[in-house]
């Protein structure tokens, strides 16, 4: 598989803006993944960061769960990777955890992402609210977040990837 990274056009209206930023680090963390064994992928950091790249796919597929879900429509089917037990389950993989599992379900919650996103405008508010401030969010500020988020995480994926094999590339 070849992943393909594609920047929004420059002159884009700020839907598709927002939407082509979002899918772009989405891809962004595909391609750093990408030619890896589920082994490396499995790869920690550095002691005693639990910090992978399988890890950082399961948790990013925790993140759009939460936010295009829980918290845009109301819909709350529960964690995918993690519990009240092992909070941070998604970064605690093991031998059985596999890049196919994890990526199958990372990109079906992108998928429900896109389709729960394509009934709100940006300025539309979500059901559910921000635990510390009770307020709710509109869509244009999930997908801000979102951007942010997986940026954030794309640079962790950065490191890891050179670390494994010595491949760079923004």
């Amino acid at each position: 598989m070849t992943t393909e990274r594609r920047e929004p056009a420059q002159n884009a209206d700020e839907r598709t803006m927002l939407e082509g930023w979002l899918d772009y680090h989405r891809q962004t963390l595909a391609w750093k993944c990408e030619g890896l064994t589920d082994e490396q992928l499995r790869a920690t950091s550095a002691e005693p960061s639990e910090l992978s790249l399988l890890g950082l796919v399961r948790h990013m597929a925790e993140v759009e769960r939460n936010w295009f879900r829980k918290v845009l429509v109301g819909d709350d089917p529960g964690p995918i990777y993690y519990s009240e037990q092992d909070q941070d389950g998604d970064f605690h993989t093991t031998g059985a955890d596999t890049w196919a599992e994890a990526h199958a379900t990372w990109q079906a919650e992108i998928a429900v992402a896109r389709r729960n996103a394509a009934g709100f405008g940006l300025d539309d508010l979500s059901k559910g609210r921000s635990r510390f401030t009770e307020e709710p969010f509109n869509l244009r500020w999930i997908y801000t977040h979102m951007i942010e988020e997986y940026a954030r995480h794309n640079g962790h994926a950065d490191l890891l990837r050179e670390r494994i094999d010595g491949a760079t590339g923004d």
